[in-house]
């Protein structure tokens, strides 16, 4: 992805370490200390400088930490992660070949969706090329034979989903023994209560070493204070790395809110989609058969038109991907299984055709675009007959990201009761550290220019993004 003109504002976003002696920042990929072939290839990649998580965790986890950190929406957090760990693989030595009955991986990634995977695993094959580092994905919906014989190949670093994981472990092609690094992202996510039992599962179940004798790493852009209390199960004296105001959303990605009542939103999408031309947009709907209609009734109307949906095969999730990021079909209508992370480039418009029903879950969305320093723009349907609940925070929302607040939402939020996940305005919106009595170290930089707070939509294009999540209520199975 082009870097946008706000790319080197990222310098200014403030940073908070908690925890016992963290390392100091690194300014450059150059003094990280990464393994030579990563390096180059960081370099082949164009990527000129570390964004500010990347700065904090590689040398944390290059220092052997447990780390649990908390930055915003498409902001480096998979190259965060691989970088350091590829490396320390490489210093150790890698173990294990083809002619292993059982591979022994040293390292497992665990992501909540099948489209997270595979863009983690393409980053690690990116950043390990020309070495012998074998990286293996594993995801439902595909044939497991074809993933077993990749698998039987070699493998040093497993990345998957949590079904297909323990499918894998269950038969015996995978010890977790000699696992050295394991890593939760989207970690929110993987540790409530749709993921939390498989998680707990794979860790305790398949023989991994103890969190004394591995290291543990998770990444989200919120960490709530009831996961952190879950996570802190898996660590072992762990640092809490906070970028920015972490739940927020960026002032690269201008808002805006419509009154829409139900039955006139495909009228108001239409008008919205003729005045932008041909741009790429992203349409969020609640609901897997509403994903489907709107696309049909889109491509009737003369716009070109693909979805993507928890029940969709994975040939067709795959393929209506392709042709959005491809411009075949400049609209993509979508459940939340592309809320988190998906890394398009040059996504102008997100639409929220129908709001979600928690903040953080909109964060997300409208994180899709304005990435990289470019800017984008947002635009909502709020009905007031279903939507009431996510009146306040979508004024606070607003306001810390320096965008117009209407009248009538500011009404409705004056009268409403939050259920959208609301966090007050002065806390970390789920990125602080709950612990108490811990040292503290603080990068304090100008935020002006952010409007109070910087977050939910900055993106380098490093690591490809992040996730998408699973989709909200009944969307996705957990493969």
């Amino acid at each position: 992805m082009t870097k946008g003109i706000n790319f080197d504002n990222f310098d200014k976003i403030p940073a908070e370490v908690t925890g016992k002696d963290p390392p100091a920042a690194i300014n450059s990929f150059e003094e990280a200390g990464l393994y030579d072939a990563f390096l180059q290839n960081v370099r082949k990649s164009k990527y000129e400088k570390p964004t500010p998580v990347q700065k904090h965790a590689i040398p944390i986890i290059m220092a052997g930490r447990d780390l649990m950190a908390c930055a915003q929406t498409g902001s480096g957090k998979t190259a965060a992660f691989l970088l350091p760990t590829l490396t320390g693989m490489m210093k150790n030595g890698l173990t294990g070949s083809s002619f292993s009955a059982v591979q022994e991986p040293q390292a497992l990634v665990v992501a909540p969706t099948r489209e997270l995977a595979v863009q983690i695993c393409r980053d690690a094959y990116k950043f390990a090329h020309g070495t012998m580092l074998k990286a293996v994905v594993l995801y439902g919906g595909t044939s497991i034979g074809h993933q077993l014989r990749q698998v039987e190949k070699g493998c040093h670093l497993l990345v998957g989903t949590p079904g297909r994981l323990i499918d894998m472990f269950t038969k015996g092609k995978v010890s977790l023994e000699k696992i050295k690094y394991l890593i939760l992202d989207e970690a929110d996510r993987m540790l409530d209560m749709g993921f939390g039992p498989e998680i707990r599962k794979i860790i305790e179940t398949f023989g991994m070493p103890g969190k004394d004798q591995r290291q543990t790493l998770m990444f989200s852009a919120t960490f709530p204070e009831e996961i952190q209390k879950l996570a802190a199960e898996y660590l072992n004296d762990y640092l809490f790395l906070s970028i920015g105001m972490v739940g927020g959303a960026s002032s690269d990605v201008s808002q805006h809110i419509f009154e829409v009542d139900r039955m006139a939103k495909r009228e108001k999408l239409v008008e919205i989609l003729s005045e932008e031309g041909t741009s790429k947009t992203l349409v969020f709907v609640e609901q897997k058969r509403n994903a489907d209609f709107l696309a049909a009734y889109l491509s009737q109307t003369g716009f070109p038109t693909t979805s993507i949906h928890g029940d969709r095969l994975q040939q067709e999730r795959e393929e209506a991907l392709a042709d959005f990021k491809l411009g075949k079909a400049y609209i993509l209508v979508a459940t939340s299984v592309a809320a988190r992370g998906l890394d398009i480039p040059a996504v102008k418009h997100v639409i929220n055709y129908d709001l979600p029903s928690a903040i953080d879950e909109y964060v997300h969305r409208i994180g899709r675009t304005g990435r990289c320093g470019n800017l984008g723009k947002a635009t909502s349907f709020y009905d007031p007959s279903s939507d009431s609940g996510m009146a306040k925070a979508l004024v606070k929302i607003l306001k810390q990201a320096c965008q117009v607040i209407p009248d009538w939402l500011d009404n409705y939020a004056q009268g409403a009761i939050s259920t959208a996940g609301y966090v007050p305005m002065n806390s970390k919106f789920g990125g602080k550290d709950i612990r108490k009595n811990v040292p503290r170290t603080r990068t304090e930089v100008e935020t002006s220019s952010f409007g109070g707070g910087f977050g939910g939509g900055f993106n380098t294009g490093i690591g490809g993004g992040g996730s998408s999540a699973f989709d909200a209520g009944d969307e996705e199975s957990w493969d």
